[in-house]
């Protein structure tokens, strides 16, 4: 097996996303990997053109960037005593395409995320990044189904 030097862990907004986790952390204590934690914000629609009076979308995207910051250092900072290693990142875009560029960017060995395992119709309008990871990444991909309520 092909050692695992960096991992590429993709944090998604869910209460999945700590047991997800652990199966990154998992595999960076066997190989002695680091992690690279990040989150990407989609903006899927850019209404700057459009009249809506009392809406700054400049305010609105700052304040989602800032958001998300917080999240990925709050996330990283959690993980900090397990993991010297970690580092968090945003990134702005289509998240299977930015998640699969940063791997090449990282060279990483393995990207790990979740997948919220829709299906049928809900997968046809909601489409998957975790099929468009697996897709098109350069690398290994371990995909985590949702934890199921016990």
């Amino acid at each position: 097996m092909k050692d695992i030097k960096k991992i590429l862990f993709a944090l998604d907004i869910s209460e999945n996303a700590e047991f997800t986790f652990e199966y990154a952390a998992s595999m960076a204590r066997a190989f002695g990997a680091e992690i690279t934690v990040m989150h990407v914000i989609h903006r899927q629609t850019d209404l700057r053109d459009y009249y809506v009076p009392h809406i700054s979308f400049e305010d609105t995207d700052r304040q989602i960037d800032e958001a998300a910051a917080k999240l990925t250092a709050d996330f990283c900072e959690r993980h900090r005593d397990d993991f010297q290693d970690i580092t968090g990142i945003n990134e702005v875009g289509v998240p299977h395409e930015r998640i699969v560029e940063k791997a090449k960017e990282l060279d990483a060995s393995m990207i790990v995320m979740g997948t919220h395992g829709r299906q049928g119709f809900e997968h046809f309008i909601f489409g998957s990044t975790a099929e468009g990871v697996v897709k098109n990444a350069p690398c290994p991909v371990l995909t985590v189904r949702p934890q199921k309520a016990q």
